[in-house]
């Protein structure tokens, strides 16, 4: 691996059984703008010249899901377009659970259904196994049992059609429920500066037990698919200010300061953007910083 990469900067963790930059890509973005909504102005082609730029910056983490589309684009199919045949190191992660129509309908599978969902999955990339796959738990299953559903995931895994499982959307119960049924290579759960108490508990048992945690919605934080506020707070603009960066990149890099566990997954459809989100990887907050940052969150 060339050390010079800027995806290298913010180092590297092991994902499962494969070690991957800690700066990844998440690919919700690729399907339009806002997301799940109507299809950005971008051209294809400009969609996938970001992919391959972020490969040839040192991404090795793709977070994916078959239903990242809109009516003219889906972010899987891009991913293969762009990306096929697929480097090496490149690990791509997708999830599973909810699912959409083709009127943009949501739904939620049960566990019988999961397995067209993977093989979809499957397809859309062109793939015959799956290097990550996170269950995700709907907002109303937070404090329920997961078990049938991460057990018909763990039966798929010894298949051989998943390589390594996640769960995404939970709690701290549910990750002990999975884990005494399947290793658990990662946890996906909304994450930011605004985050709870529980969440950071989260955060630092996943650190505990060696699994990574992956944060969605670092960035926008409480905006969430409404992206991140117009109007930041003073401890993040300050930090940006001293930095000589962004508040996207101070909230990037207040994230990857929270444990070497912790991947980012930042995504967007613009090529600045991309370079600005990879170079927040090598942004160094002192304790100063990260202390004044938490105490105003």
């Amino acid at each position: 691996m060339n050390e010079r990469l800027p995806a290298t900067s913010a180092g590297s963790w092991t994902l499962g059984d494969r070690t991957v930059n800690r700066l990844g890509f998440g690919a919700m973005r690729l399907a339009g703008g806002p997301p799940f909504g109507a299809d950005a102005a971008r051209e294809r082609s400009q969609l996938i010249r970001v992919l391959r730029r972020a490969v040839e910056l040192g991404v090795n983490h793709i977070d994916t899901a078959a239903f990242y589309f809109s009516s003219t684009r889906s972010a899987n199919q891009l991913i293969s377009r762009a990306l096929a045949p697929y480097p090496d190191d490149l690990i791509i992660a997708t999830k599973v659970g909810p699912g959409r129509d083709t009127s943009g309908a949501w739904w939620w599978a049960t566990p019988e259904q999961l397995r067209g969902q993977v093989e979809e999955n499957l397809r859309q990339l062109g793939r015959d196994h799956l290097d990550v796959v996170n269950l995700r738990v709907p907002p109303s299953g937070r404090s329920g049992s997961i078990a049938q559903h991460f057990s018909a995931l763990a039966d798929l895994r010894a298949a051989g059609l998943i390589r390594h499982l996640g769960i995404s959307n939970v709690n701290s119960e549910q990750l002990a429920e999975a884990r005494a049924i399947a290793p658990v290579v990662c946890v996906q759960n909304a994450f930011s500066i605004d985050a709870s108490s529980d969440e950071h508990h989260l955060l630092r048992l996943c650190g505990e037990l060696g699994i990574a945690y992956v944060p969605f919605f670092a960035i926008a934080g409480d905006g969430r698919e409404a992206g991140m506020r117009a109007v930041d707070e003073a401890a993040v603009l300050a930090a940006a200010s001293k930095h000589g960066a962004s508040p996207a990149q101070i909230r990037l890099a207040w994230t990857l300061h929270q444990g070497e566990h912790v991947l980012a997954i930042p995504g967007t459809g613009d090529p600045d953007h991309l370079i600005e989100n990879v170079a927040a990887g090598a942004i160094r907050l002192s304790s100063d910083d990260l202390a004044y940052i938490q105490n105003r969150a």
